[in-house]
């Protein structure tokens, strides 16, 4: 069938608001609580779990970026929050009585970032919180006092890049970078320090702490010494730190996130994702429910919250071609209740089904993929096959350090919905596969990472899939720089690309490193090449695609936000001057009120509306006229346009 038989999907419904966000019920089980829109921006509401919905009340009037992160804290009277100014990501705490009431800023500090520990049941009316207003680069802890919003100083940060809290809230083990880029585990007694262990620089991604036992002394943690992927292994502080006890490990995968027991704080399940997320239990604990959810046929499943008895979950529930939905789980009974579709405009629409794959490297390395083709070239029975070529946009995560995975994918479902297939690929250096894989990027960036990409992009174009005279390349962040990248390294293979606050060079964005991620400073110097060495300056210069830009054939466009943190505005603004310079066209799109990304649904619709135009008019596929009202309030400032 042609692709004009398949309805559009309006714009808005993808990437606007959510009827609903996620779901949080409170540690007692009376309260649910949840964010959703609130004169058109995202704020809390609450209401009793088991009434109407529609019963809900708002407790927040948020004008601005939206609330949408939240947690309960235990003290039975708050909702926290957490918000920064315009994507600054200069984050601070919020405290909303969930009875309704003044918001209040419990870290008024401006130009300070604040992060939190895990709200401990043993300090019901306290909060432990890391402030770095007195070393941009190292935060310290205190004890914050939910109803007075006292500070109490816990500890001063001496130079450490993360901690393990026990349930007194005091500090026993500190993460201390080393010069040569590994990492020491030092136990922490009042002012003592001794180093308990030290991680090598390869493993340092890979090995970090999980949780710790109630007990005080069974660390548990993820763990890739002495084998590829990351185990889940438990150890003794007080004792020998080489003599661990490997509770599971995958063969494939890294271990990428542990379910703890509230209480003892144990392990009691695990999974790992290769191609598709896996769930391993540890005992029999939580088997009954698994197994029962499991028989649900809900898609995938993840626990979203539970109450302080572990009685109750809410659960968010998603597949490829069901958007997310959140659901209620009473233990007790087994009784499951849905509660809300967060995309309910969605229902019925001619969604497009993701399919996993692993294309191998020029040099023989596993790079698992995700295809999502659109639903006119579908062929029956054959998931990796299409009824005609296709444009294609190979969509590259950020990072790099990140990695993509299965499930429901909004810009997967945009794309496709407009006629092109998408082909997103775990490149080397994407987190999820072992450390060998991981570090196989080391000082790759624009050399064997560019590599995989085009391996996926040849795959694709050899099975059928993609047309190779329309493909288009497009990404965020570390995506955004391998666009740049990939528009120089190879002028004739792409038709066009998009790229979304993409550093262009990489000496001034190593130069421009926010102060608080001075404790992973290494491991970008692993990636990119070290700046304090005349071998690594000139590594930099030499992957840099700003000093490429004459090389670029086809056409470019640009998004980035003013208040961008980590790749500052700078990036963007040299590769367009030297775009300028070498007489190439270009798009570039600025927002003034925006950080990494952009956040304010109006400023994402409009770009995503520049994009399908520029999509549209380099690889003939089909866009959607902005409707009415559909961008109002959006900031974008087009500096450059060489859209016709």
């Amino acid at each position: 069938m042609p692709l004009s038989d398949t309805a559009l999907i309006p714009r808005a419904d993808l990437f606007g608001n959510p009827e609903r966000g996620g779901c949080q019920i409170s540690p007692c089980g009376r309260w649910l609580a949840f964010s959703a829109p609130r004169d058109g921006v995202m704020n809390l509401w609450v209401c009793e779990r088991g009434a109407d919905l529609a019963e809900a009340r708002p407790i927040t009037a948020d004008r601005g970026r939206g609330v949408t992160e939240f947690f309960w804290a235990y003290d039975g009277v708050h909702l926290m929050f957490m918000q920064d100014s315009n994507g600054d990501e200069n984050v601070h705490l919020f405290a909303v009585p969930t009875a309704g009431g003044e918001t209040r800023d419990m870290t008024p500090f401006p130009g300070v970032r604040a992060s939190t520990f895990p709200a401990e049941r043993k300090h019901p009316g306290t909060l432990l919180v890391m402030l770095n207003k007195r070393d941009p680069r190292y935060p310290d802890i205190f004890r914050l006092d939910l109803a007075s919003g006292e500070l109490t100083l816990v500890m001063e940060n001496s130079g450490f890049g993360g901690f393990v809290i026990n349930d007194d809230y005091r500090p026993v083990l500190g993460m201390q970078p080393q010069p040569d880029g590994g990492m020491a585990l030092v136990k922490l007694d009042g002012d003592k320090r001794e180093t308990w262990r030290i991680i090598d620089e390869c493993d340092v991604t890979n090995t970090r702490p999980a949780s710790l036992h109630a007990d005080g002394r069974t660390l548990y943690m993820l763990d890739s010494r002495g084998r590829d992927t990351a185990a889940l292994v438990s150890y003794d502080l007080l004792g020998d730190p080489d003599k661990g006890t490997v509770i599971a490990e995958h063969p494939r995968a890294d271990i990428s996130g542990v379910w703890t027991d509230l209480e003892s704080h144990a392990p009691i399940a695990w999974t790992a994702t290769f191609e598709r997320r896996e769930v391993h239990l540890l005992g029999d604990q939580i088997r009954a429910d698994v197994e029962f959810l499991d028989s649900q046929n809900l898609g995938e499943w993840s626990v979203a919250s539970r109450t302080s008895d572990d009685r109750m979950w809410t659960l968010r529930v998603a597949t490829d071609v069901n958007p997310p939905s959140m659901y209620l789980y009473e233990r007790d009974g087994m009784v499951l209740t849905k509660l809300y579709d967060m995309l309910p405009k969605l229902a019925g629409a001619p969604l497009a089904h993701m399919h996993a794959l692993t294309i191998t490297s020029r040099d023989g390395l596993p790079l698992v993929s995700y295809l999502t083709l659109p639903r006119h070239a579908e062929v029956p029975g054959q998931p990796l096959a299409s009824s005609e070529p296709l444009p294609l946009v190979l969509l590259v995560h950020g990072g790099p350090r990140m990695r993509d995975a299965w499930g429901f994918n909004v810009t997967h479902q945009w794309l496709a919905n407009r006629g092109y297939a998408v082909l997103a690929v775990n490149f080397r250096a994407s987190t999820g596969f072992g450390k060998s894989f991981l570090t196989a990027g080391d000082g790759e960036w624009g050399g064997k990472m560019d590599d995989d990409l085009v391996d996926a992009v040849s795959w694709a174009v050899e099975q059928g899939i993609a047309d190779r005279n329309r493909l288009c390349i497009m990404g965020g962040s570390y995506g955004g720089y391998a666009t740049l990248w990939g528009l120089t390294a190879h002028p004739d293979l792409y038709a066009c690309g998009v790229d979304i606050v993409g550093p262009s060079n990489l000496e001034t964005l190593a130069g421009s490193i926010p102060p608080y991620w001075e404790a992973a400073k290494n491991q970008l110097y692993r990636m990119i090449g070290h700046a304090e060495t005349t071998e690594g300056r000139a590594l930099m210069r030499e992957r840099s695609p700003v000093h490429r830009a004459g090389r670029i054939a086809r056409p470019l466009l640009i998004g980035q936000g003013a208040n961008d943190p980590r790749v500052k505005q700078a990036e963007s603004d040299q590769m367009v001057a030297a775009m300028k310079a070498n007489g190439v066209p270009v798009t570039y799109v600025l927002y003034p009120d925006e950080g990494h990304g952009f956040r304010r649904p109006a400023n994402n619709i409009r770009f995503q509306a520049i994009t399908e135009e520029f999509l549209a008019q380099n690889l003939v596929g089909r866009s959607e006229p902005l409707a009415p009202g559909e961008v109002d309030g959006n900031t974008a400032v087009i500096v450059e346009n060489s859209l016709t």
